[in-house]
C-alpha cells in the first residue's frame, strides 16, 4: 500500500514496525474496517507478558514523541490539510500529506523508515 495513503490501523501498524521492531504487533480482526489502533506485544509477543494500544496517528501522547524525536515539521497545505517533512539541513525530504497533523506527521515517519510502500498484513 502506498504510505501516502495509510490511515487508521494500517498507519498506526505501519508506525509501530518502525518503533518496535523486536516487538510482535498485531491489528485486531475487524482493525482494517473499524479500529484506528493496533495492539503491540513486548517479549515475544505472549499476550500475557502484557501490550500496549498503538495509536500514534491519533493519540497525540505517542504519535508527538515520535515528531519531536525525529525532528518532524508540519505545516498546514494549500488543500486546508497539513503537511509534514523531515529537513536534512539541505532540503525538505520524506514529503507527506494528511487530513490531521498527526497523520500526516506518521505518514512521514514510515516513509522515512519504510519507504513509499508498505506491505500491510492480511487480518
Amino acid at each position: 500500500m502506498r504510505t501516502s495513503k495509510l490511515q487508521g490501523a494500517a498507519l498506526d501498524w505501519a508506525v509501530a514496525k518502525c518503533e518496535y521492531e523486536t516487538g510482535r504487533i498485531k491489528m485486531p480482526a475487524f482493525a482494517q474496517k473499524q479500529a484506528t489502533r493496533v495492539l503491540v506485544y513486548h517479549d515475544g509477543g505472549h499476550p500475557q507478558a502484557g501490550g500496549i494500544w498503538f495509536s500514534p496517528s491519533t493519540n497525540w501522547a505517542q504519535g508527538g514523541p515520535i515528531i519531536e524525536r525525529e525532528k518532524i515539521c508540519t505545516s498546514t497545505d494549500e488543500r486546508g490539510g497539513w503537511m509534514a517533512w523531515i529537513y536534512d539541513g539541505l532540503e525538505m525530504t520524506y514529503i507527506e500529506h494528511g487530513p490531521t497533523q498527526l497523520i500526516a506527521a506518521m505518514r512521514c515517519y514510515v516513509a522515512s523508515k519504510l519507504g513509499d510502500e508498505v506491505e500491510i498484513p492480511e487480518v
